[in-house]
């Protein structure tokens, strides 16, 4: 890069704060809410910033609970094992479409707002999912009988009831505000790993064009309710052609960060399907990202209990490779789950003597990994 292109790029990323805009491998990259707060945007331009200096590592649920305990102000199975928090944190509403007190993992929603104030006054970053209930059969997300999502499209049976659903996730995005009254900002993930099928909104549970219109109408009606602090992320779970990962994408306008959702399953030292598939969804992803100029996320991943001692140097880190992602999150740690069956210890992070919490720390120490006061 050339002396003016360097100085061209530096004054980009410094930009006005009113601009929509941000700068992402010389290319400005523009937030899809043209009505985004200040803060939504300054998040956006962070985020991709960020990408240029690493990757910023994320735990679902990380300050309300982990192995062994639940609700007890200022712990984090993260933070115990290496001294800082993460600088992601995940969260779940599932629950609020039938104005439940606590969400899908039994979170309470006000703890949740505190949550999400508290890790945004040190500087962290909140994401929501949504497992809403299938709203034709009021059974959970996972009641995956087909074209249930056609049912919540405009003049169709339960579109009435989708609605009042959004207006109740309204308020709460809403009500998510700052020490100086200013709306937080999130990152998005509705209808995630839709490619799958285990869920209502899955592939093959419905029309590609029926789902970009459920996820327009998501957009837009969320935005005529007043909410512009939501960077939406487009989320599937496995693909093998670009085709596939784009067959249900609503659009450039519709969109802000792509992502998929992958676990692993098998031991790595016997098994490195999870670094290879990842690999090639990687460079499918990093394609389409170059081509609309978006940002990239790991949304989701982990390994159950961590059983192989160096998976974050030996096989997380591989799995990304050299790819500028935004932000990778692992799932959350339960601790013992009797509703599971068999019944088992339910965790993705470590914590305090888990076998993998040594390399954790090595993985934390890394200068391409970031948390929470890599960011602040």
């Amino acid at each position: 890069m050339n002396l003016y292109a360097s100085l061209l790029l530096s004054a980009l990323l410094n930009f006005n704060a009113c601009s929509d805009s941000v700068v992402k491998n010389d290319t400005i990259l523009s937030l899809s809410d043209k009505n985004a707060t200040q803060q939504t945007v300054n998040l956006y331009q962070k985020l991709g910033q960020l990408t240029q200096k690493g990757i910023l590592f994320g735990h679902q649920d990380d300050l309300a609970y982990g192995v062994n305990w639940r609700y007890e102000k200022g712990r984090s199975d993260v933070n115990e094992v290496v001294g800082d928090y993460p600088a992601v944190y995940g969260w779940d509403i599932a629950g609020i479409e039938n104005d439940k007190s606590v969400n899908i993992d039994g979170v309470p929603f006000d703890k949740m707002k505190s949550y999400i104030t508290e890790s945004n006054a040190r500087g962290g970053i909140n994401t929501i999912s949504w497992h809403f209930d299938n709203p034709e059969s009021g059974k959970n997300a996972w009641d995956n009988q087909e074209n249930s999502l056609k049912t919540i499209l405009p003049d169709e049976k339960n579109h009435k009831k989708f609605t009042s659903w959004l207006d109740k996730s309204a308020v709460f995005f809403l009500s998510l505000k700052d020490k100086n009254g200013k709306n937080i900002p999130i990152l998005f993930r509705p209808f995630h790993e839709l490619t799958g099928n285990w869920f209502w909104w899955g592939k093959g549970k419905c029309e590609p064009e029926d789902f970009k219109r459920a996820w327009k109408f998501t957009k837009d009606y969320l935005q005529k309710k007043g909410v512009h602090n939501l960077i939406y992320v487009y989320n599937t779970a496995d693909f093998k052609t670009k085709e596939e990962f784009l067959e249900y994408y609503p659009g450039d306008n519709y969109a802000d960060i792509l992502s998929f959702d992958k676990y692993q399953y098998k031991d790595p030292t016997k098994d490195n399907s999870f670094v290879e598939d990842c690999q090639k969804q990687f460079k499918i992803m990093n394609e389409v990202a170059q081509e609309k100029d978006k940002l990239m996320a790991f949304a989701e991943t982990g390994y159950e209990q961590i059983p192989y001692a160096n998976w974050w140097t030996d096989t997380l880190l591989k799995a990304i490779g050299d790819y500028r992602i935004s932000y990778v999150l692992v799932w959350r740690n339960h601790g013992f789950n009797e509703h599971m069956n068999p019944p088992h210890m339910h965790y993705y992070a470590p914590y305090t003597g888990q076998k993998s919490a040594a390399d954790f720390v090595r993985f934390y120490q890394l200068p391409q990994t970031l948390f929470e006061k890599d960011i602040q």
